[in-house]
């Protein structure tokens, strides 16, 4: 069977790191996308393979097109997509700078919409699109609206994306949503002020979240469903999967 090429933005750290060090460990041509684009490198040197590595700011149109013009170069199709990049910052609409509220909206949900629109013409007749969203869009989360609203408007726009690809027969595109619970890393941290973090944890607390004490899972871990998503019959589609972390 001859590797696939699957494309992962946000794979500089995290989740995107270990999807990336498994997919070339099993064989897979893996594209690291990502704004840091030492990161990439570092984890291209980490699994040892020719993985092919490009900076891109998933929420800029003009990024976005130059990265996938050069994965052109590389790579005549793309099997799958997976749009993983996000920001996870937790704030008071009232205390937000302009600038968090735009990185939230334009990297949660533009930038995926950005790659698929980049991607789908590059996209193999029986191709894949993930798209990770979070668990937190079912749930009443202090200081993290924002955060919720970006990742509700990815998970509807996949829902009609599904149903666009569908109604074109030139294609066999699956595409699937991924509701992620909380998953921890060694590179993982909360990206806020220790004060605002704090504030976020109790106010989490007073309606009932628990952080400290909920289910957690680690980011290795997780790449088995997405694995198992990647791998699906031909016959069998999975439109939404919500992963959770599992208390010890």
């Amino acid at each position: 069977m001859s590797s696939k090429v699957i494309v992962v933005t946000g794979a500089g750290s995290g989740l995107g790191r270990s999807l990336a060090r498994r997919f070339a460990s099993e064989g897979e041509a893996v594209v690291l996308v990502g704004r840091n684009i030492s990161k990439l490198e570092k984890v291209a040197n980490e699994i040892g393979a020719e993985a092919l590595c490009l900076s891109c700011d998933v929420g800029n149109p003009k990024s976005v097109n130059q990265a996938f013009s050069k994965l052109m170069e590389h790579h005549s199709t793309i099997d799958v997509l997976i749009n993983n990049a996000a920001v996870y910052e937790p704030f008071l609409t009232k205390e937000a700078r302009p600038q968090q509220i735009v990185d939230s909206i334009t990297i949660n949900t533009i930038g995926p919409i950005l790659c698929i629109n980049a991607a789908l013409p590059l996209m193999a007749k029986d191709g894949h699109i993930i798209n990770v969203s979070s668990e937190s869009v079912g749930m009443l989360f202090p200081y993290m609206v924002t955060y919720q609203a970006a990742k509700a408007g990815l998970e509807r726009f996949t829902e009609g994306l599904k149903y666009e690809l569908e109604a074109d027969s030139t294609n066999n595109i699956r595409v699937t949503c991924l509701r992620a619970g909380a998953m921890y890393s060694d590179d993982i941290s909360l990206n806020t002020e220790p004060e605002v973090a704090a504030r976020f944890m109790a106010a989490t607390a007073a309606v009932g979240l628990d952080l400290r004490n909920r289910g957690i899972s680690h980011v290795d871990s997780v790449t088995t469903v997405f694995r198992s998503i990647i791998d699906l019959p031909s016959d069998v589609d999975l439109p939404v999967v919500t992963v959770q972390g599992r208390k010890p």
